[in-house]
């Protein structure tokens, strides 16, 4: 029997100014349910992270959350998944890049950076190497990518350090990238 395929999804709590956010969204859970592998996500019901995990769910698809306790009277608890309730951030963060086999980065505020840059210093010191695919809708993130080649090219990343990420604007396109290198 094969492997059940974990995607961790890093985004908002919020769902953003723009519908196009929500969209993708929904999107992308529903394109990880489709594939037979499980959404993992922070466990909340609003924002972004909570319209993946619905619409995961709502495609026959299974999601993992992890929250902290104290964030269930602002994130709400879904329900209809399963869920871990944990004592801390840095916990939640550690469980879900353990419970993932590759990563889904979609729209955020400071709570995905922090994901996204634990990730990737993970990943540069080879505590992992699990494959980062981003969504970019509405060139969301154009500056990010920005910053990080400048710190290539000011000597404080390593060379190359940003081909280990994808950049994708169909979120289909990027679970089939995150599933081909898982594969290879």
């Amino acid at each position: 029997m094969a492997k059940l395929r974990s995607i961790g999804v890093f985004c908002g709590s919020a769902t953003g100014r723009s519908p196009a956010y929500v969209t993708a969204a929904r999107s992308a859970g529903k394109a990880i349910a489709d594939r037979s592998c499980r959404l993992v996500y922070g466990g909340g019901d609003v924002g972004l992270m909570g319209q993946a995990a619905h619409s995961a769910l709502d495609s026959g698809g299974k999601v993992l959350g992890v929250i902290p306790e104290f964030m269930i009277a602002t994130e709400g608890l879904y329900e209809a998944a399963e869920t871990r309730i944990v004592t801390t951030m840095s916990i939640r963060k550690n469980m879900l890049i353990e419970e993932s086999d590759a990563f889904l980065i979609m729209p955020g505020g400071v709570g995905t950076l922090e994901e996204i840059f634990d990730v990737l210093s993970r990943q540069r010191l080879s505590q992992h190497d699990k494959p980062v695919a981003f969504l970019d809708v509405e060139a969301f993130w154009e500056p990010f990518f920005k910053l990080l080649y400048r710190t290539e090219q000011e000597g404080f990343t390593p060379d190359g350090f940003h081909d280990h990420v994808s950049v994708h604007t169909d979120a289909g396109e990027a679970i089939d990238h995150l599933l081909a290198k898982l594969e290879s």
